[in-house]
């Protein structure tokens, strides 16, 4: 599975909201039900129907693993 990847960072008070959209490289269609977990923590979310998500990180940072 191919993934094209896309970020927009919004502060919050001591943690980030990333939100993006996962797509299919092929043709662009949303990937719906991926997951996204902050890596090393039981953080994460699953895609919606539009293959969108929300997630708040720590302001420091970190690694964001879809699968």
């Amino acid at each position: 599975m191919y993934l094209v990847l896309l970020f927009a960072f919004a502060a919050q008070a001591q943690d980030r909201v990333v939100s993006g959209k996962v797509t299919s490289k092929d043709d662009g269609s949303p990937i719906p039900g991926a997951n996204v977990v902050l890596k090393g923590t039981s953080n994460g979310t699953v895609t919606s129907a539009d293959g969108t998500y929300r997630l708040n990180v720590p302001a420091a940072g970190g690694v964001l693993v879809f699968s």
